[in-house]
């Protein structure tokens, strides 16, 4: 067994491409090594902006040899009347690697075919390395790519050299005019020249050794510890920011942290502002004092070790004081307007193309939040203000500098105007949850608007053809649905997404939003799957969503509730047993039998008659409770009286009016099931 250590090296690369790019790295070559036939042990990634590099263990000489049986075209295809080869059987024995006479006849279920056995003996892994190398660089992807030169090859910057090892020798790989050799290079200021390595241990130390930590988890350590170390120098502690970390981390390949100071008249800014201004453009961390409060200190994180921190550090405080007066003059600037002038402005700003202005958008969402509080008991007035002023920041000299800061700032200028608390933080709420991970709204006003903004976006969207398509989803509709489908699962709210859905098509007036509805709706039920799927099996989730999807909350319960049930050990008894009156019915409804009739009932029929008008009563109560799995309970000692039921009782027996009553009853028992799940979806 051998190792392979392949190097890719570059003029720096984005810190964001760089992440997915070791991400995808040791996947793709895995990927490659599999596709050829050589065995191999774990593949690493390891990079720094300058570098993407993967190791490869315990790496096979040669690839395994393939031995396979084919099958190819009909006999009566492959030969004529007289048992002569067709051109069919002389390109299947091409195709197979064997003479024509070597072909078999082989009978099978669709008739009489070729076939052959493919024997390829392995090649040495040093003949197949340099092709397999070389296109694994093309194919890395990127976001992004260039060329450069006169080159035909992109990749996401320029290469300058190509390290390819195979136990110590070079695998001939040629890239953009690059050839590979044995030659990694060091930092670009302190070390630069060539460094002549020969193993995976012997990159790692001569990297370590010429100012390069070529592990992003090792940097990453290196940036957390000397930021928590800079912020207790400056007398507080670091904001803690995992974020930022890694992203630092992905920018440079020695780091070191630099402690700066800025101008403490600059705290009369709100400490958002300060924050994002240091983060966003500068890359800055945040230091609190002892008691919460933003102090007027940073910390860099430098990629070379400075000869004179001084001078380091004067350069960027006059960066970041640039940045800060700026931000010191919008905020004064836009406090002389307020934010109900502000949002007569939002006339010029287009939403999206086709769906009209802000000003068309805060109109709609106004008129869905009110008609939504009224439904879950939210002051209308408060939901109403919230709207008209929830998009008025946009106009801001401040948001326009700093767009992360859109809500924020509009809740910091409506606290300062004397709106009510509720409404300023409805204002920052309404754009919450901005993530999978982020804080849903606290207030209600916020998780109103918050769902009314968002269900507006998406039928919006919908009607004009805008909607998600494949990995695309330009207008982060995927995560507008997943923020409603959690807001209204945290708040518990027994809403109709159908009827937001309807309610947020009227806002646009046409007949094309209205037709959306349907398609969001499919859309909405798809997020909540995933959401649900997270807690319960897939099939449960599906049995469930397949009785009703428009109430979350409700699916949730029931969702619960079916999955508790089938933690038990007999459920798959009572499962397959009102899976089989599920099928046997058909998603058929069966009238109730004629009055008058004097049938025969059979001594099963008339016990599984008994048993269900015993907890029939009950279970209707549990269910329009939404005491789902109390109502499971009752109706799973259902299952011993059906069962013997399909075994004692002609279910479609001959006589029409036996065969009515028996199916209306299974009927009657598969219509309480269906209120909570539809049982044929179960895998049992």
């Amino acid at each position: 067994m051998a190792e392979l250590l392949f190097e890719i090296g570059t003029e720096e690369i984005p810190a964001g491409f760089l992440a997915q790019a070791l991400h995808d790295l040791p996947r793709l070559m895995a990927a490659r090594l599999d596709g050829a036939r050589l065995a191999h042990g774990a593949t690493q990634a390891v990079g720094t902006p300058r570098r993407l590099t993967v190791f490869v263990k315990d790496l096979a000489a040669r690839q395994e040899d393939l031995a396979e049986d084919l099958t190819g075209p009909p006999t009566k295809a492959a030969f004529d009347k007289d048992g002569k080869p067709t051109k069919a059987a002389e390109a299947f024995a091409k195709k197979a690697g064997v003479e024509v006479a070597a072909i078999r006849r082989v009978q099978t279920d669709k008739g009489e075919y070729c076939a052959a056995r493919r024997e390829v003996a392995g090649r040495p892994a040093r003949e197949l390395l340099p092709e397999l190398l070389g296109a694994l660089i093309r194919e890395l992807p990127f976001k992004k790519s260039m060329r450069w030169a006169d080159h035909d090859e992109a990749f996401v910057r320029p290469v300058h050299w190509i390290i390819a090892l195979l136990d110590g020798e070079v695998i001939p790989v040629e890239f953009a005019g690059v050839r590979s050799g044995a030659e990694t290079r060091g930092h670009r200021f302190h070390d630069p020249a060539p460094v002549a390595v020969r193993s995976i241990a012997e990159y790692l130390d001569a990297l370590a050794a010429h100012h390069v930590v070529v592990d992003p988890a090792a940097r990453r350590e290196i940036v957390a510890r000397e930021v928590e170390r800079l912020g207790r120098e400056a007398g507080g502690t670091t904001v803690p920011d995992p974020g930022l970390v890694a992203e630092v981390a992905n920018l440079v390949e020695w780091p070191v942290g630099v402690l700066g100071s800025f101008d403490p008249r600059f705290l009369e800014v709100p400490r958002e502002v300060i924050v994002s201004a240091m983060r966003g453009h500068q890359r800055y961390f945040a230091v609190d004092d002892a008691a919460g409060a933003l102090k007027h200190a940073f910390i860099t994180v430098a990629g070379t070790a400075p000869r004179d921190p001084a001078v380091v550090r004067r350069g960027n405080e006059r960066v970041l004081a640039a940045r800060l007066s700026d931000a010191r003059f919008f905020f004064a600037e836009d406090q002389k307007v307020t934010l109900a002038d502000r949002a007569e402005r939002l006339a010029g700003i287009v939403f999206i193309n086709k769906l009209g202005t802000m000003a068309e958008k805060v109109a709609r969402v106004r008129a869905l939040a009110v008609g939504f509080a009224q439904v879950v008991d939210a002051p209308q007035g408060l939901v109403a203000r919230a709207a008209d002023l929830c998009k008025a920041d946009l106009t801001t000299l401040m948001v326009g500098e700093f767009p992360e800061l859109q809500g924020v700032m509009g809740r910091e200028y409506a606290r300062r105007q004397g709106e009510a608390p509720e409404v300023a933080e409805a204002i920052l709420e309404h754009y919450l949850p901005r993530g999978a991970q982020d804080q849903l709204p606290r207030g209600l006003v916020g998780a109103v608007l918050a769902v009314a903004d968002r269900m507006d976006s998406i039928v919006g969207c919908f009607g004009v053809g805008l909607q998600p398509t494949g990995s695309a989803d330009p207008y982060a509709l995927r995560r507008a649905a997943l923020g409603v489908l959690q807001i209204v699962l945290a708040r518990g709210w027994r809403v109709s997404l159908q009827d937001l859905a309807q309610g947020a098509a009227r806002g646009y007036g046409k007949p094309a939003f209205t037709d959306a509805v349907p398609a969001v709706l499919d859309f909405l039920r798809g997020r909540l799957r995933g959401v649900l799927a997270e807690n319960s099996p897939a099939d449960v989730v599906d049995a469930v969503l397949a009785v009703g999807a428009a109430d979350v909350v409700d699916a949730a319960a029931r969702a619960r509730a079916l999955a508790e049930l089938r933690q038990r050990a007999d459920f798959e008894p009572v499962g397959v047993a009102f899976k089989r009156v599920a099928n046997i019915l058909k998603g058929e409804e069966v009238a109730a039998p004629a009055a008058g009739l004097t049938l025969p009932v059979a001594p099963a029929e008339q016990a599984l008659e008994d048993a269900f008008a015993a907890v029939a009563g009950r279970a209707e109560q549990q269910i329009a409770a939404h005491e789902y799995a109390a109502a499971l309970r009752d109706l799973s000692t259902l299952r011993a009286p059906v069962d013997t039921f399909f075994e004692g009782v002609l279910v479609m027996d001959p006589d029409p009016n036996l065969k009515q009553r028996r199916l209306w009853l299974l009927g009657r028992i598969n219509r309480l099931f269906m209120r909570i799940a539809d049982f044929r979806q179960l895998a049992v």
